[in-house]
């Protein structure tokens, strides 16, 4: 028991002796460290201040100006440092003391930190002609041809840049935003998931990596990213844009609406933006057979653009389908809905008269053809009627496949009906056939006959 307890008592005190010693040496190295920097900014100071003194009394000693530009330039301020390394430029042609190399490529890496761009580029063209091909200057070059969208011009020379240094992220991130302007998926998304995995934080690279496995049919894996970036107040509005594309062009509408106005509720975002969001979102309620809800957001498009798009003809057509459950289901709804609808035109089109549908097809969900033997008491007849959802033109082409068709069924005559109307082609074709056409003015009348 006592021997435990003098093993006890000896750890204690080689642990206390370990700690002293531990916190002695992080004193000691904080203290050496306080020193140097207190020693460099005392030598930073007494640099500034003798270069001052030489230039109050000669301003263009060129020695002086560049000590001061090289502090201003270490300290980043970068303003005092383009000023500087400005007036060193302008003696360099009388100086040769001065390297002009030195001072073009910090005159232009300060107007970059400046975003005075075409002043760095000018500064850093001339660099690279003194010296070509150095990483430090081609590689700023490089990130403002991107800027200057010569994306091709800005590939080259953003590859002989990684080239030098193969992980350099900043290098490695502007070519990967590059690639995916000038259509090369394949390697943007091989780079940008090299900087996600350094910088898993950077939403412009998310953004772009989106882009680019949707360009390369990679739907899903796209509109995870989008989807992930919709509350960003900077890419969210239009990540939300393209996801409820993606979602629109696959059929699923409720994705889409939820997409468009998750993307509509950001405080900031781009007219151009914000006027397609709004109108894609006006066409997933229509899909939906929301016509009523669509209405006020085609008027929004409407008041921020007249001219945008169809919008003029969207509201007009979709203010008429408000007020006409038929023509909504004509044009709008699923099949079954729209089959329903033809067979009880077809059964009260003629008054009076007896009805035996005998045949119904549906082509795609774009026309519908139904079959149907009528009689009246002054005639009978085996009649092909063809509905065709649409508010387009009807081509010629459509009336010689109706009556293909018709010979084809040995019926004695067609009616053709459509939401649209009908190119001269197909009027012209009709003359001489017994094929009755029915457009936008008289379908109304024709819809009407499905509530008799």
């Amino acid at each position: 028991m006592g021997l435990d307890f003098l093993s006890i008592a000896v750890l204690l005190i080689i642990g206390i002796i370990i700690l002293v010693a531990v916190t002695l040496m992080v004193y000691g190295v904080r203290k050496r460290a306080s020193r140097k920097d207190r020693n460099a900014r005392k030598d930073r100071d007494t640099r500034l201040r003798e270069a001052n003194k030489t230039l109050s009394q000669d301003p263009r000693n060129a020695e002086a100006l560049q000590t001061l530009a090289e502090v201003y330039f270490e300290d980043g301020a970068w303003e005092k440092a383009l000023k500087t390394y400005g007036a060193l430029i302008s003696l360099c042609a009388t100086n040769p003391d001065i390297s002009e190399f030195e001072v073009s490529l910090r005159y232009g890496l300060a107007a970059v930190q400046l975003k005075q761009y075409e002043e760095a580029y000018k500064s850093l063209v001339v660099a690279n002609s003194l010296k070509p091909d150095v990483f430090e200057v081609i590689s700023n070059l490089g990130l403002l041809e991107y800027r200057r969208k010569n994306y091709e011009k800005a590939s080259a020379v953003l590859r002989k840049a990684l080239d030098q240094r193969p992980e350099h992220t900043q290098t490695m991130r502007t070519l990967g935003l590059t690639l995916t302007k000038i259509h090369k998926p394949k390697d943007a998304v091989a780079l940008l998931r090299k900087v996600l995995d350094l910088e898993p934080d950077d939403k412009e690279a998310l953004f772009a990596l989106a882009g680019a496995y949707y360009e390369l049919n990679a739907g899903d894996q796209a509109v995870r990213i989008y989807t992930h970036l919709r509350p960003d107040p900077v890419f969210g509005p239009h990540s939300a844009l393209i996801a409820g594309t993606i979602h629109l062009k696959s059929n699923q509408f409720e994705k889409a609406e939820m997409d468009f106005e998750l993307g509509l509720r950001h405080e900031k975002i781009r007219p151009d933006v914000l006027i397609e969001l709004r109108y894609r979102l006006a066409s997933s309620y229509v899909k939906q057979q929301k016509v009523q809800q669509a209405l006020p957001i085609l008027q929004q498009v409407y008041e921020m653009n007249p001219e945008y798009k169809d919008v003029r003809t969207q509201m007009s057509r979709y203010q008429a389908l408000s007020r006409d459950r038929n023509l909504q289901i004509f044009l709008m709804a699923p099949s079954s809905e729209f089959v329903g609808l033809c067979r009880k035109i077809v059964l009260n089109f003629f008054p009076q008269s007896k009805v035996k549908i005998t045949d119904i097809s549906v082509q795609q969900n774009e026309y519908a053809d139904v079959l149907a033997e009528i009689e009246t008491a002054k005639w009978e007849d085996l009649i092909l009627f063809r509905f065709i959802r649409t508010s387009g033109q009807v081509g010629e082409l459509m009336l010689r496949d109706l009556h293909s068709r018709i010979k084809d069924l040995k019926a004695g005559r067609g009616f053709c009906l459509a939401a649209g109307e009908y190119s001269p082609g197909a009027k012209q074709f009709v003359e001489a056939r017994l094929i009755d056409l029915i457009d936008k003015e008289e379908l109304p009348k024709a819809l009407k006959k499905a509530d008799s």
